[in-house]
């Protein structure tokens, strides 16, 4: 934080869901000046206690309204399961709290809406934890974009997520577990991961709801595994009319396993590696004659090169972890509560995301599930 909000009061910060992704809130919490967690909260005691032992937090609690009223925090992170969001966020935005949640914001675009609606009036601020579009290359792209480098906006887009499925850790419990909580979201696997590819596209479109086109299928290999309800496989276009496409892809069977952003404008293009942590830029403008066969490799590898002394760099200054992103998310979300600064999410930008995937999961119920089966908002009137 800043050296002006160093001299304010300490903002006070509670923790609800105390699961793994909740160690890695406190942990970049914790790097943060300015701050103090002050209670965590879990339905679970033992979890919320384990999270309260760890870290240096002032103490630990069962229930929401219980953390809220003895720890009195001046915002909230929640990291429980997504099913949830919704609920524990009004709540605590009732209570007067500013809020940060996990991904995916909420279940139904619905609920998105009515939370933004409720911040808004309230004069809280809010934001979905789409660190990712965080990380330092991805700031770099945005910058150049900004910049005008693409020229007059994006013309397509191709976001690429690339998820590898074993028997171990997290999709193991969702592949022995029918009753797992994940296969009880409108999109199961594809509603928990797919928001950060989502998002990339969703910050460059202007439409609030482009039209969507989703296409998935259950792998061979999920199928061999004796799966047939968890969707693996998804294509999808994304188009505004007479302006900006986007395609979508999320494989657990394509190799390379991608996590890869490119967007293409009027001059220029860009390429995105999230794994690499590269920014590559594309030239519009072809070179002439042999000369195109022989100078685009020499700039490729050049470019690639100031990427690996630039990871170098940010490797040294001990900001090259995996969750830099939401380190950075997270301050800029606290500055825009301590000094007003702009959000670092666009709200709009988080509605679309959540209209985008409600789309998805419509189409995918109609074609996958039974003849009967419709994709239903349980909070489509919700205010």
């Amino acid at each position: 934080m800043k050296a002006a909000a160093r001299e304010r009061r300490v903002l006070k910060v509670g923790i609800v869901g105390c699961g793994k992704i909740a160690d890695s809130h406190a942990s970049q919490i914790k790097r943060i000046e300015g701050c103090e967690i002050v209670g965590v909260c879990d339905r679970e005691p033992l979890m919320a206690q384990q999270l309260y032992e760890r870290f240096p937090i002032r103490a630990y609690y069962r229930d929401v309204t219980e953390l809220l009223a003895q720890a009195q925090p001046d915002l909230v992170h929640i990291t429980t399961p997504p099913d949830s969001h919704y609920d524990i966020a009004r709540t605590c935005l009732e209570w007067g709290c500013h809020v940060y949640v996990e991904k995916p914001f909420t279940v139904h675009a619905s609920e998105a809406e009515a939370l933004i609606g409720l911040a808004e009036r309230k004069g809280l601020k809010i934001t979905a934890g789409h660190d990712d579009q965080f990380r330092p290359a991805t700031r770099r792209m945005r910058k150049l974009v900004q910049a005008g480098f693409l020229g007059e906006g994006p013309v397509h887009m191709e976001s690429y997520y690339g998820y590898e499925i074993s028997r171990s850790g997290y999709a193991g419990a969702l592949l022995g577990d029918k009753q797992y909580w994940v296969r009880k979201l409108p999109g199961k696997l594809l509603h928990n991961i797919i928001s950060h590819g989502i998002a990339r596209i969703a910050e460059f479109l202007t439409t609030d709801s482009p039209e969507v086109m989703a296409y998935g299928f259950t792998s061979p290999q999920l199928r061999s595994m004796g799966e047939s309800e968890i969707i693996d496989e998804l294509r999808v276009i994304i188009a505004e009319e007479q302006r900006t496409t986007a395609y979508f892809t999320f494989s657990s069977q394509m190799r390379p396993s991608l996590h890869q952003f490119r967007v293409y404008g009027t001059k220029n293009g860009l390429v995105l590696d999230q794994d690499q942590e590269t920014l590559v830029k594309l030239r519009g403008a072809k070179f002439k004659s042999y000369a195109e066969t022989f100078v685009p490799p020499l700039i490729m590898a050049d470019q690639y090169l100031k990427s690996l002394f630039t990871n170098l760099k940010i490797f040294a200054a001990r900001d090259f972890h995996m969750k830099s992103g939401m380190k950075y998310l997270i301050e800029a979300f606290y500055r825009s509560i301590v000094d007003g600064a702009p959000d670092p999410i666009p709200h709009q930008e988080i509605v679309r995301t959540a209209r985008i995937m409600d789309a998805i999961f419509a189409q995918l119920e109609l074609k996958h599930l039974d003849g009967n089966a419709r994709y239903s908002d349980p909070r489509a009137t919700a205010e």
